[in-house]
């Protein structure tokens, strides 16, 4: 497989989980809106900090109210990690290898661009159809991840389109419980409250983890939530299960069996977190700091997309990751932010 068309398929996967997860992000407040006490202001400026977009943010908005935020997060396309950017970007992708993939994923994918792209943002000033957008949103490209498993064979292809798509899960999870750190003031005496408990609740309800998370524990804690959305195995949105699931296709890429070790840096990169993964304990987190390990955790997870790059898609013109186009989250030297990268277009 050309290096360009297995680049071009990885990152349409990872703009298609980005712009469903940035709808989620948007459920987080809307969620925890419903649950707030009427003195507590909503709180929509986490959301940027914790996705890294707030220094892009402020450049074009002067206060993070709910009107701007929505607006930036969602039709901005001066944003390019935006949902009607990602969603651009996906389907330019899609369009340069229409011969690879499948007529339905075309069809998905185009049909769910021109949908975004009719949309006239200044509808949604008033906030009242929002919700309900956003849940459709999610519904599309949920529609799009079952277009691809049940029209595409268990190739390259595939396994570089799972690869790209739990990648970008696994990092948007971490920032998910990542937005309740930066929401409300962590001194402000409100852990182990009442309305504690509604931000990790709302957290739960954003990534459709709530019911799930109930059929397996009794109570609502922190270090139960935090157990179940970062080491759980079975969940399908949790980060050991999609950082096991992206191992398994990058080793089924290069023919290698995981049980006998890696045999590139990209391997070796995606197993030591995985390893690392089995061997935590909630615990261990807590103890260095939940905000603290997730900020690690998704710099090992870039450490990872580089190793990829550096072993798939900079091989045809010799082009070094650093060259490759970057996004507004990977300029900021935040202690938050990650490093994400646009695709390198041959």
């Amino acid at each position: 497989m050309l290096s360009r068309v297995a680049n071009s398929i990885y990152w349409m996967n990872r703009y298609i989980e980005r712009v469903e997860n940035y709808a989620r992000f948007v459920g987080v407040n809307f969620n925890l809106a419903l649950d707030l006490p009427p003195d507590v202001d909503e709180q929509w400026e986490p959301l940027l900090i914790a996705t890294a977009d707030h220094y892009l943010f402020y450049k074009y908005y002067e206060k993070p109210t709910k009107e701007d935020v929505i607006h930036f997060l969602t039709f901005d396309k001066r944003n390019p990690n935006s949902i009607i950017s990602c969603l651009y970007e996906a389907r330019e992708n899609a369009r340069t290898i229409r011969e690879t993939i499948s007529k339905e994923m075309w069809e998905s994918i185009n049909t769910f661009y021109l949908s975004i792209r009719s949309t006239n943002p200044d509808n949604f000033r008033n906030m009242d159809h929002m919700q309900s957008y956003f849940t459709d949103i999610r519904k599309s490209c949920q529609l799009f991840h079952g277009v691809v498993d049940s029209s595409i064979t268990r190739n390259e292809a595939w396994h570089f389109g799972r690869l790209g798509r739990h990648i970008e899960r696994a990092d948007k999870c971490s920032r998910f419980l990542d937005v309740k750190y930066f929401t409300l003031l962590q001194d402000s005496g409100t852990s182990g409250s009442t309305l504690d408990l509604m931000l990790w609740t709302a957290v739960l309800k954003s990534v459709s983890a709530y019911n799930m998370y109930r059929q397996t524990h009794r109570a609502l804690t922190p270090m139960n939530i935090v157990a179940f959305l970062i080491l759980d195995k079975l969940f399908p949105r949790s980060i050991a299960y999609c950082v096991r699931q992206a191992e398994l296709s990058l080793y089924a890429i290069a023919g290698s069996i995981p049980e006998r070790g890696h045999t590139n840096p990209a391997e070796r990169a995606l197993s030591k977190i995985r390893t690392e993964l089995e061997f935590t304990d909630v615990e261990d987190v807590f103890k260095m700091g939940l905000h603290e390990y997730l900020d690690k955790f998704q710099t090992k997870n870039n450490e990872v997309d580089n190793a990829i790059f550096d072993m798939y898609f900079g091989l045809e013109k010799g082009q070094s990751h650093s060259q490759s186009q970057s996004q507004s989250q990977g300029q900021i030297q935040s202690q938050s932010a990650s490093h994400f990268k646009t695709q390198w277009m041959n």
